[in-house]
């Protein structure tokens, strides 16, 4: 079998920030998998968008056991590509996944039950292909199932093996401070937070950040381009292979507004000043914050993740960049 020979330099440019207290680091760029990695797309693509993120410094893949289409497709398409070129290099990686997204017909295969948590993650390991994963995570808050419950099973996947840390997603800064105490008191690793988070979308900054930085856990954010408003992609139209001509896709093309692109436009003209794209600046603008260790990228061709990690060069902005993007975002 002929495994992937990685870039030699791989490590010499992507910088690796430490999620909140923890021991672990990720890269500031991650790859997420939730579109473009299913049955229904180029498996070749996404091979060649895998084996490129780790050639420059991304070592962490994020999925979740619902994403594809269909659902658990883009952890088997992962999993054939760990088998195939990445398994020399397992200990390089980290492979997250989630549960608490609808799975399976029946009361047991949706939302955060130990019943659900405990079969979904099995079934992502075995899609993967792997004896563990380096994060787990809930990915969704359930008010109907105690978060004790929901907890103890995370801490007990620890336990198993099974995880070497565990996160949750979308939790509120309540739901969140309780998470950690129940887990504290059983000693798991609970090291970060998947929040939905970018120019459009703030709500972590209304007290989440602050419960995150309390408790020492990372947050690391997705969906940062606003699932590709935040580029150049649409500022000519509607692309017949963007997200937003998509039938399955979550950006539509309602969403795609004359005032949104006006906004846009006006935030592309900053980032030209920096020397960056919209999509580089919009992506750094979410790992200015404090608590932020990570962004996760998704990618339908090889040169929008190659385009991203380029605009790791000029990382930091200054107040007079910060606050004209602050007034035009107060247009939206």
């Amino acid at each position: 079998m002929s495994y992937h020979i990685p870039a030699a330099d791989r490590y010499e440019n992507m910088p690796y920030n430490r999620v909140g207290k923890s021991g672990l680091m990720l890269p500031a760029i991650s790859l997420g998998l939730w579109h473009n990695f299913g049955f229904v797309d180029s498996f070749s693509n996404a091979r060649t968008i895998v084996l490129r993120a780790f050639d420059l410094g991304v070592t962490h893949f994020d999925l979740a056991d619902n994403y594809g289409p269909p659902p658990g497709s883009a952890e088997s398409v992962m999993g054939r590509i760990l088998k195939n070129d990445l398994q020399k290099h397992r200990d390089e990686l980290v492979i997250s996944s989630k549960a608490g997204w609808a799975m399976w017909p029946g009361p047991y295969g949706d939302l955060g039950s130990r019943k659900h948590l405990m079969a979904g993650l099995d079934q992502s390991l075995q899609r993967l292909g792997l004896d563990y994963v380096d994060i787990f995570y809930h990915h969704r808050p359930d008010t109907q199932t105690p978060l004790e419950e929901t907890m103890q099973a995370l801490a007990d996947m620890v336990r198993a093996g099974k995880a070497l840390y565990v996160g949750i997603s979308q939790y509120n800064a309540e739901q969140t401070r309780q998470a950690a105490r129940l887990l504290k008191k059983s000693n798991t690793p609970f090291i970060i937070h998947q929040p939905k988070y970018n120019m459009f979308t703030r709500w972590i900054e209304n007290g989440l950040a602050d419960v995150l930085e309390k408790e020492g856990i990372g947050a690391i954010v997705f969906s940062p381009l606003a699932q590709g408003l935040l580029t150049n992609r649409y500022f000519d139209g509607i692309p017949a292979d963007s997200r937003a001509a998509k039938a399955h896709g979550y950006l539509k093309k309602d969403d795609i507004t004359g005032k949104r692109m006006t906004v846009i436009k006006k935030l592309a003209q900053v980032a030209a000043k920096r020397g960056q794209s919209l999509a580089q600046m919009a992506v750094l603008w979410t790992l200015r914050h404090p608590v932020v260790c990570s962004a996760i990228v998704g990618a339908s061709k090889v040169g929008q993740l190659e385009e991203i990690i380029a605009g790791l060069k000029n990382p930091h902005f200054d107040e007079t960049e910060l606050l004209a993007i602050e007034r035009i975002l107060a247009e939206a």
